[in-house]
């Protein structure tokens, strides 16, 4: 049976499906993206809660850079004596290479005794160990190559202090990005990276035994 042009325009048969093929994309899309943006939070959050893990672990280990031991020690001017180490007067910003290896460079303006590393002290920050967790911990998809950890002077402690120098330590993770399950090829959201995020605190005994 042929349907009459009039009949045809005015049948509404299988509007229902067309209506959802149109909707359900949209649907999708925003229900997935709830998700997915839900977990990015997430994940914002764990990056905060590393950082704040490894610069509590910074803070009472061993430094990473082996010269800050040798730091305030003997002042240039031997009046300076007892006096406040000035802000700067050393920085030592420790970073690793996408295999792992660590390295530190000197900070602009600052003078380092000498720049070498100890990538036991770096690897015990980022993995943590059996009693206390790392950054790694809180964020299993970090990599070394994403985080740095800078020591640098900030006017506490005095020259010739026995228990050695007292930095401001800065843990912070750069370039991580955020990991998107559905809309990553969808609306390219794969290469969206995190803030850079930091943790800084003051440096304790600086040493990873007691006493």
């Amino acid at each position: 049976m042929v349907m009459s042009r009039g009949t045809f325009w005015r049948n509404q048969s299988g509007a229902t499906m067309v209506e959802m093929a149109i909707a359900m994309p949209m649907l999708m899309t925003l229900l997935l993206g709830f998700v997915d943006f839900g977990y990015a939070f997430y994940q914002w959050n764990a990056g905060n809660k590393a950082v704040q893990a490894g610069a509590r672990l910074a803070q009472i280990s061993s430094p990473i850079a082996s010269g800050l031991l040798l730091e305030a020690k003997t002042p240039s001017n031997s009046l300076d004596v007892g006096n406040a180490v000035p802000a700067n007067t050393y920085s030592y910003i420790c970073t690793a290479s996408a295999a792992g290896a660590v390295s530190c460079t000197c900070g602009t303006g600052a003078t380092c005794q000498n720049l070498n590393v100890n990538q036991a002290a770096f690897d015990f920050i980022f993995n943590g160990s059996a009693t206390r967790p790392g950054m790694l911990t809180f964020l299993p998809t970090l990599l070394k190559s994403e985080v740095q950890i800078q020591y640098q002077a900030s006017g506490l402690g005095y020259w010739t202090r026995p228990n050695g120098p007292v930095p401001t330590i800065t843990v912070s993770i750069q370039q991580h990005p955020f990991q998107f399950f559905f809309l990553a090829g969808f609306l390219g959201l794969g290469t969206i990276t995190m803030p850079s995020m930091l943790s800084t605190v003051t440096g304790e005994d600086m040493k990873s035994t007691y006493p």
